[in-house]
């Protein structure tokens, strides 16, 4: 029963330690010291490196678990099957939620280690599949131009990165996502549909 209870407890503070780094990833960025983030989760320093031996396990951890999520929202956003301007909207909405900690995702992404750039890739390859088969699809209903995929989808995180890149400027203090998600969607719609 007590080892049951400690594993329990470990868990927990494994949880916290992920949720903690979350939070100070998206206030901060990803450079942050490892002490900084045992601070913020009420540890002792060494008591984050008994759950994760290196800051890359820590970083690798937290950046795994935010691209599950919203890999498995754009997932659910794609299987409903509907129209490409839903996904995006569905896609700011899924950003927005996270909006901090994505923009440091953007910025910083040439400081990750490789590993990490890879599961990036695999996350905007995943997108790109998704946005793909909803633009085929106002393709072959005759409301979205015949374009190449590629560009579409490249124009589109274009536009979003440059927002999240510059917030500073459009919204700031702000969401830049929750204050130009409209005019981004139909600005972008605009530029591709008949």
């Amino acid at each position: 029963m007590e080892k049951g209870k400690r594993r329990l407890q470990k868990e927990a503070t494994r949880e916290h330690i992920l949720e903690t780094a979350m939070r100070v990833y998206a206030e901060q960025g990803f450079s942050v010291p490892v002490g900084v983030i045992a601070q913020e989760a009420g540890l002792a320093h060494g008591s984050v490196f008994l759950h994760f031996p290196a800051k890359e396990d820590l970083l690798h951890c937290t950046l795994e678990r935010f691209f599950k999520g919203l890999g498995e929202k754009m997932h659910r956003l794609a299987e409903a099957g509907d129209d490409l301007e839903t996904l995006l909207r569905g896609f700011l909405a899924v950003v927005a939620d996270h909006e901090a900690f994505y923009k440091h995702l953007v910025m910083e992404t040439h400081t990750l280690p490789p590993l990490m750039k890879n599961m990036l890739v695999s996350l905007r390859s995943a997108n790109a599949h998704h946005f793909e088969i909803a633009a085929e699809r106002g393709i072959r209903q005759g409301r979205i131009k015949k374009l190449p995929l590629h560009l579409m989808f490249n124009t589109w995180m274009g536009l979003v990165y440059y927002y999240l890149q510059n917030s500073e400027w459009f919204a700031p203090g702000q969401s830049v996502i929750k204050r130009y998600k409209d005019e981004l969607v139909s600005f972008y719609m605009s530029l591709i549909t008949k």
